[in-house]
């Protein structure tokens, strides 16, 4: 068996591996611009303007690169859209355009700091030994047991480890907040953890509004502590160390205040105008913020040395004193499935008791090297590693496993296929349900209907690689899902997700967005991402485009591969009351596994008739965008009405085997002698007499006028993998036109 040194030994070389593989291929990369030399006084300080706020933390390690050199360096500032760094050499007095790496690798350097510490503490050390091998028996009374809150109580009062599962939509946080008030009338010492601010946000929310409305909230009792995101703590009164600095010690925090406008203002003078007094008042005034922020750091110890209840995250759990040298009787780490292993043990070595709660059925944790040792310990999470999952997996709950069975969030027709297919009928509905998402469910697009199937089988090959990134792209269904957000934000839909595989397809969809539904989003919350982005979060809409189709020869990874499952689990489980699935079905039957989840929802959403065809296209779609119509693809009056209109170019893809009409060879051969013809074919096309060719084998169809207006699926005579009825789109946009020309024109 292994001892808990060899797992802390483990760990640490599996962090310090992570860490070497940040240092040598660094991801996180900024482009800095207009360097300017501040001071050599005992380094060489320099200050860049960024694009947007970097919010790197003061006292980080950087790499800095311009031109062929590369040297590291520290943060002395970065607020605003501007960043005071201090080199060891000299990079000259001005720098036009350099790249600056940071990778919090300081984060995980703590952690193994950490954990030598627990090496030398017994207590700590049986602490993470019943984390990692819950064989002890269950001591809770099982026949107290009143409620879901009353048996997480006891469970947590009587066993020094418990696992939550928490399916989506179970109510996770409700039970924890619950469970951590009991604590806390107790007068318990509880310690709130996650690897993300916003759900240590939500979480301390939950339990604030419930000790609020039971009357007993006494200010400074329940503390969140480190960086918050202030939304989701708005309204609730002295709960951040900020709100409790002004209580009670305004003036300290208004100083702050005031220091910290004069330096933005600082910044935007050295912008505007370069000068040695201005750089020279910038770095005495960085001086000054220094020593108020000590004053302010000492009166936040305090804080945490006089709440009962603290949330933070992991990250700052390790890297502050105020967190990590004290005892608490109950830790909680929530979200514990997107955690390290050894973040999770740390959590558990600071309490007498531990919380673990999570879904391993959703995302793991992410980590960047392929080392052995990542892979085991920081690619997968403490539910798998501690061997619950195992019990699952035979078909039975670990005796210290807690389950939440009913699920509130979904429409069951869309619970149906992850209850079923995912949890394997372990979650049920919730009776609610049923009835709390009919005004959605009624909802355009497709009223009535909560799950379905856009199907995009047979209206072209459009799934390319992006030329940067190798992540896909797929405009035809982009547009489509352009069309549904539009659809639901028409019909009175607030709150819709475009989630995706492909990190490129979700920047093509924010183009789109940006482009499109500037205004529209000032109003909505609407939000295109990966998956990753998404995991926490729920919409009343969300549109999954799974991106795949023709000319690819193989569906990618990201919807096959291991961790599959649980990508598609978190893209369905975000939806309240309408998931649309937008993909190409006759790809995913040919490309996919009937075993993968994908394949199996694609066969469960057929099956059940929640599949909508190319041809009811004109049924669903009720509003045109003033910027992207859909029409019959053999109507060429208005294509052949924005050639006559257009006035410096068209570029004309025609793939392989296409065939022109006569009537479209006279058209374009006849333009305007203005226009400047590119053709993208592998093919000559001497007749259509072109101005320049781009030798590229296209696999779908377009025509480009003045690198504005976009028609998609015509001509249709070349459109290779179309079946009627045929189906163009119009997009007027440059931004969408300028991305796709760049991924075909600087091709060749």
């Amino acid at each position: 068996m292994t001892t808990v040194i060899s797992y802390l030994k483990e760990w640490q070389q599996a962090l310090q591996n992570e860490i070497n593989y940040l240092k040598r291929f660094g991801s996180n990369k900024f482009l800095v611009s207009n360097g300017r030399l501040l001071s050599t006084e005992g380094s060489f300080s320099y200050y860049f303007e960024t694009s947007t706020s970097l919010r790197i933390p003061v006292g980080s390690t950087i790499r800095l690169e311009w031109g062929g050199m590369s040297q590291n360096g520290r943060i002395l500032s970065s607020e605003g859209i501007g960043v005071i760094i201090a080199l060891e050499q000299s990079f000259g007095d001005l720098i036009s355009e350099a790249t600056l790496y940071h990778d919090p690798w300081e984060l995980l350097e703590q952690l193994i700091e950490r954990l030598d510490e627990i090496k030398k503490d017994k207590q700590k050390r049986l602490r993470i030994k019943k984390l990692m091998d819950p064989s002890m028996s269950a001591q809770h009374p099982v026949e107290k047991i009143k409620s879901t809150v009353h048996e997480l109580v006891l469970r947590s009062k009587y066993n020094p480890v418990t696992f939550v599962w928490g399916p989506p939509g179970t109510g996770k946080t409700y039970t924890l907040a619950r469970t951590a008030a009991n604590k806390y009338f107790q007068e318990k010492r509880v310690l709130i953890l996650s690897h993300s601010n916003q759900a240590v946000d939500v979480l301390i929310g939950e339990l604030y509004d419930f000790i609020k409305k039971k009357n007993r909230f006494r200010e400074g009792d329940v503390l969140r502590y480190g960086f918050g995101t202030s939304e989701q703590l708005a309204d609730r009164e002295a709960v951040t160390t900020s709100e409790l600095l002004e209580k009670q010690d305004p003036g300290l925090a208004e100083e702050k205040v005031i220091l910290f406008e004069e330096r933005k203002h600082l910044k935007q003078d050295i912008a505007r105008s370069f000068s040695k007094r201005d750089t020279n008042q910038l770095l005495e005034l960085e001086t000054k913020i220094a020593r108020v922020l000590d004053k302010i750091r000492q009166k936040e110890i305090q804080f945490v040395e006089d709440a009962f209840v603290v949330g933070t995250t992991l990250a700052k759990a390790a890297s502050d004193p105020a967190i990590y040298e004290k005892n608490f009787d109950l830790v909680i780490v929530d979200e514990a499935s997107m955690a390290y292993v050894p973040q999770a043990a740390f959590a558990a070595a600071l309490g007498k008791r531990v919380i673990v709660c999570g879904d391993f059925k959703q995302l793991p944790p992410i980590a960047a090297s392929r080392d052995p040792l990542v892979m085991k310990w920081l690619k997968e999470d403490i539910f798998h590693r501690a061997g619950v999952v195992d019990w699952v997996n035979d078909g039975k709950l670990h005796p210290h496993l807690f389950l939440l069975k009913k699920q509130r969030r979904m429409h069951p027709d869309i619970s149906a296929f992850t209850n079923h297919y995912i949890y394997h009928s372990l979650v049920g509905d919730h009776e609610s349900v049923w009835k709390s998402r009919n005004q959605i469910v009624e909802s355009a697009p497709f009223p009535g209907r909560s799950s379905i199937l856009v199907d995009t089988s047979f209206t072209g090959a459009h799934c390319l690689t992006e030329r940067t990134s190798q992540s896909r792209i797929n405009i035809w269904q982009a547009l489509l899902s352009f069309q549904l957000i539009h659809e639901s934000y028409l019909s009175g839909l607030r709150s819709i997700g475009y989630v995706t595989p492909y990190r490129a397809q979700a920047q093509l969809m924010e183009l789109i967005l940006d482009d499109l539904y500037e205004k529209e989003r000032i109003t909505a919350d609407i939000i295109a991402a990966t998956v990753h982005r998404f995991q926490g979060s729920e919409r009343d809409v969300m549109v999954f485009d799974t991106v795949e189709g023709g000319p690819q020869t193989r569906a990618g990874m990201l919807v096959t591969g291991k961790d599959s499952e649980r990508l598609i689990n978190v893209a369905i489980t975000r939806t309240k009351g309408k998931f649309i699935h937008v993909s190409n079905q006759v790809y995913i039957r040919r490309h996919v596994f009937q075993g993968k989840t994908l394949r199996q929802l694609v066969d469960h959403q057929v099956k059940k008739q929640q599949m909508v065809e190319t041809k009811d296209i004109g049924t669903w779609i009720r509003h045109h965008h003033s910027k992207l119509q859909w029409m019959h693809a053999r109507k060429l009056e208005k294509v052949f009405q924005d050639i006559d209109s257009a006035r410096r170019s068209i570029v004309i893809s025609l793939p392989a085997q296409t065939r022109l009409t006569k009537e479209w060879i006279e058209k374009v051969k006849n333009r305007n002698k203005s226009l400047k013809l590119t053709v993208v074919s592998e093919d000559d096309w001497l007749e259509l007499h072109p101005d320049q060719r781009v030798a590229e084998c296209l696999s779908f169809p377009f025509i480009m006028l003045d690198e504005q207006v976009l028609w998609l699926g015509i001509p249709v005579e070349g459109a290779k993998e179309v079946q009627p009825p045929y189906v163009a789109a119009r997009l007027e946009s440059e931004k969408v036109s300028e991305y796709l020309l760049s991924q075909i024109i600087t091709q060749q």
